[in-house]
């Protein structure tokens, strides 16, 4: 299987200051497991480019846009709300985030590759239509899905959010759009305290009480997701890839291993196997603790890559 790894050194530059758990090392966390497992040599490495104003406007409000490059400051920081703040390195970082989604999309509907993992920061999955929030700027899932719908025609495309904290962005912005499937996990009553209550017709969303673990997630995808894929029959398949529900990640309270993630990956990928000849897109969300992230990555993207 032919796959796509796609980042940027921008996207390690990128600081929202000491001990911020989104930090720069994540990603070299990440990077550092699959040299060491081998995975790479399974990959084409291709740097993320910078995504257009008008591409970050198919999936944001252009007010909001120019906002957001308007606000980069030239050093210290400046906080959009209590727990995201922009430094000097912001704006290409989250560029480079969103060009990373676009890229993917373009390799893989273009048949150069199957599938594809983003390995960037910061996260997208928070992100409103019209408003930062939760560590996220740009969203970058949802600019390389209406990618996907907007320049290169697609009608169906599913969007699984596996990141213990609900994607209130990715929501926000496709909320009764038919055209996407958005089916998502997440731990009940946490940041950003939302999602329990589908807001749109398109929506599959599984709340899982605090302290459930594997067995609650394979639930939630068998009785849940895979019904409502198999009958959306998706042509593309784009993954919000968190993984702070692991066990040893202190952001939440659930108890996910990375078996777990193989587990799930491994159903994301046969139903793309029954519908769209294999294609997923990956991108890095959520996982604070660099170990168990790096593992949990790992486990993900040897099945994404097809070494499992």
């Amino acid at each position: 299987m032919r796959s796509a790894y796609i980042t940027h050194p921008d996207c390690s530059r990128h600081s929202m200051g000491v001990d911020h758990p989104e930090c720069p090392a994540r990603l070299g966390a990440i990077n550092d497991q699959l040299l060491i497992k081998g995975l790479l040599d399974h990959m084409t490495e291709f740097d993320a480019p910078l995504a257009s104003v008008e591409q970050l406007g198919r999936a944001h409000s252009l007010l909001y846009v120019n906002e957001i490059l308007a606000m980069a400051p030239s050093e210290g920081y400046v906080h959009v709300d209590p727990d995201t703040s922009m430094g000097p390195h912001t704006v290409p970082a989250a560029l480079r985030a969103a060009g990373a989604a676009i890229e993917a999309t373009d390799l893989v509907l273009g048949g150069r590759v199957e599938t594809a993992f983003c390995s960037v920061r910061p996260p997208g999955h928070h992100a409103e239509r019209a408003a930062a929030m939760g560590f996220c700027f740009f969203n970058n899932v949802a600019v390389g899905i209406h990618h996907a719908l907007d320049v290169h025609g697609l009608e169906r495309v599913a969007l699984i959010d596996f990141d213990v904290h609900h994607g209130n962005g990715s929501a926000d912005i496709f909320r009764d759009d038919e055209r996407v499937l958005m089916c998502s996990i997440f731990e009940k009553n946490l940041y950003p305290f939302n999602g329990e209550e589908a807001n749109g017709t398109n929506m599959v969303n599984v709340g899982l009480a605090p302290g459930t673990g594997g067995e609650a997630l394979r639930a939630a995808v068998t009785d849940r997701w895979l019904p409502a894929l198999d009958a959306f029959r998706p042509q593309l398949v784009y993954v919000s890839a968190g993984f702070d529900a692991h066990r040893e990640d202190d952001m939440s309270h659930l108890g996910f291993v990375e078996s777990d993630y193989a587990w799930v990956t491994r159903r994301i990928m046969e139903v793309a196997a029954r519908h769209c000849g294999g294609r997923v897109i990956s991108c890095l969300e959520g996982g604070y603790v660099l170990s168990p992230l790096a593992r949990s990555a790992a486990a993900h993207i040897r099945v994404l890559i097809g070494a499992d």
